[in-house]
């Protein structure tokens, strides 16, 4: 049997990267990981305590330049129990991107470009 376990998303400043997450979506640190020459730092961020599934940040210390998103046709989607209070949070935020009301959904942006769907609890 297989699992999802993480999924991973390269960050330009860590610290504004984890900041906008425990803001936008509560998510905080379970694990991380530096490397010993200081080249790259990893944090592994967790919706609640027994959540199998965490985001991965990686951070590379020589880079300097944004990240290359491509047509970025992938997203990560996180269910809102109270999806209309996330949504004016969001919205107070200036992060939501994308607003699809006929199917009830919208994305916010990240820091560096990514996209996160935030669907309600069907």
């Amino acid at each position: 049997m297989i699992r999802f376990n993480h999924f991973n998303f390269n960050v330009l400043d860590l610290d504004r990267s984890l900041a906008f997450y425990e803001q936008a979506l509560g998510l905080t640190p379970a694990r991380e990981k530096t490397a010993e020459d200081g080249s790259f730092k990893l944090v592994f961020l967790r919706d609640r305590e027994d959540s199998p599934f965490q985001l991965e940040l990686t951070w590379l210390a020589d880079r300097t330049q944004p990240y290359d998103l491509g047509e970025g046709e992938y997203h990560l989607a996180f269910q809102a129990d109270d999806f209309d209070a996330l949504h004016a949070k969001h919205r107070a935020m200036g992060c939501v991107c994308f607003e699809n009301p006929a199917m009830g959904i919208y994305f916010i942006e990240d820091p560096d470009g990514y996209w996160i769907e935030i669907v309600p609890v069907r």
